[in-house]
């Protein structure tokens, strides 16, 4: 397999993408992670950092960084996909608030790690602008700011745009307004997981690759090569997790694609903005998210692709020649110095994780020793970090502020057995899909929307 084949930035990679040895038989350890994404690696990382004398072992099917975590759109952020609200109406508004206070504190603790690890990721910490680009849209924005004061939040983490002050940041076509947090940095993602899986080896944690585990059961993680005997065994395959046997309908794999243009010369640049390297999106229902990168392309995603029947991940599904296109002609929308529809000289997409209840989740049954992480739904690159962080306290039996968080022992239900499941993920998409082209040629916004997000909890 050409792993550099599989995104932008694994192609961009100054290394060999050699894999790592496999296992080489039968193993015991503290503690055995499947999976060398961040959530595994962040896991084995704190874990080895707060007691180097734990055996950790990592199993990775390919190499670390083959999914969401070498593919996905470099936003260290923030972002959670529960709401404040809908987290208030479960756990309270105390608990809602350490939730996303937590998650803001958890994009400096991704920067530190980076800075003490010497991980040159391109880390630029220019938080996101969202735009607003219709009526509609600014309507959302207003109900963000409002919805964040509402739960103590200042201007120090949201604040509300003006059309001039959101076009100083991002100068795309149409601006009417929008919102900034700082709490947000742009990342190389390859560079970083990749520069994180060399961090946990130098603090004696055992990565192996090439590895694909076809069996977790308590107290052992099974291989072709061997079985791992631990007493705590972490799964971490977020969009990969339906290929386990007895988690068909735990998470459904629901792809993002991506696209990126060459590098852009400094007069385009002059007339797109992103100075400070800002991520940015708009406050559209299909999520698109984009970024500047530190070789000056534009990176720009969305989730536009399909629901493949019975939570398949397949290779072939990278891959959506009519996405690609919707993407680029987004971006030309966007940003018309780039024409109608921009260069681009990558393409590419992968699974990321969606709880049927939309909650991400980390937990650990003390009595079988199954630990999880995931749920993400797409904003993995800062949550991973917050999980692995609180899987490391939670594995050494220590009560602290990250185990008391909401999140933690969540079980969200499983997902419907087909046909239903794919019926319903494809239809909510074709409203959400629908409802923005709606908003587009009326400037009003959608009832039809609103009710779907009802439903989903938000």
């Amino acid at each position: 397999m050409r792993y550099r084949d599989l995104s932008y930035w694994l192609s961009d990679l100054d290394e060999p993408l050699t894999p790592r040895a496999g296992l080489p038989g039968d193993t015991d350890a503290d503690v055995a992670i499947v999976g060398a994404g961040y959530t595994g690696l962040w896991t084995a990382y704190y874990l080895a950092e707060a007691d180097p004398t734990l055996r950790v072992v990592v199993l990775e099917r390919e190499i670390a960084g083959y999914g969401a975590s070498g593919r996905n759109g470099g936003w260290c952020s923030a972002l959670f996909p529960t709401s404040l609200p809908a987290l208030a109406r479960r756990h309270g508004r105390d608990r809602a608030l350490a939730m996303q206070r937590a998650m803001h504190a958890t994009v400096g603790e991704v920067g530190r790690v980076v800075a003490a690890e010497g991980v040159d990721c391109d880390w630029a910490a220019g938080g996101t602008v969202l735009l607003a680009r219709s009526r509609a849209q600014l309507d959302r924005a207003r109900s963000a700011v409002a919805e964040a004061r509402a739960y103590g939040l200042t201007d120090d983490d949201l604040v509300l745009l003006d059309a001039a002050e959101a076009g100083a940041r991002c100068a795309a076509d149409g601006v009417r307004g929008g919102t900034y947090t700082p709490h947000c940095a742009a990342v190389h993602p390859a560079k970083l997981v990749r520069g994180l899986a060399r961090a946990v080896e130098r603090r004696g944690v055992r990565v192996f690759e090439r590895t694909p585990v076809t069996e977790m059961r308590p107290g052992a993680a099974v291989t072709p090569a061997g079985v791992v005997r631990a007493p705590v065994v972490v799964r971490a395959t977020e969009g990969f997790t339906p290929a386990l046997p007895g988690h068909r309908r735990t998470v459904a794999p629901v792809y993002s694609l991506m696209v990126a243009t060459p590098p852009l010369p400094a007069e385009t640049w002059a007339r797109i903005g992103l100075a400070r390297r800002e991520t940015f999106a708009d406050h559209r229902h299909v999520i698109v998210y984009g970024q500047r990168t530190a070789d000056d392309r534009l990176a720009f995603g969305g989730r536009g692709a399909p629901y493949h029947y019975g939570s398949r991940v397949r290779p072939g599904f990278d891959r959506e020649p009519r996405v690609f296109g919707a993407l680029r002609r987004a971006l030309g929308e966007l940003f018309p110095v780039l024409g109608p529809e921009p260069p681009v000289t990558h393409a590419w997409g992968g699974p990321l994780g969606v709880a049927r209840d939309w909650a991400a989740s980390v937990g650990l049954d003390r009595g079988t020793g199954s630990a999880w992480a995931g749920g993400y739904v797409g904003d993995g690159v800062g949550t991973s970090n917050l999980a692995g962080r609180t899987l490391a306290d939670l594995i050494r039996g220590v009560e602290s502020d990250l185990t008391a968080l909401p999140w933690v022992g969540h079980r969200s239900p499983r997902w419907e057995p087909e046909p239903l499941r794919w019926l319903a993920i494809n239809a909510g998409l074709r409203v959400m899909s629908s409802a923005d082209a709606r908003e587009h040629r009326t400037d009003r916004p959608s009832r039809r929307a609103a009710l779907f997000t009802r439903f989903l909890g938000h």
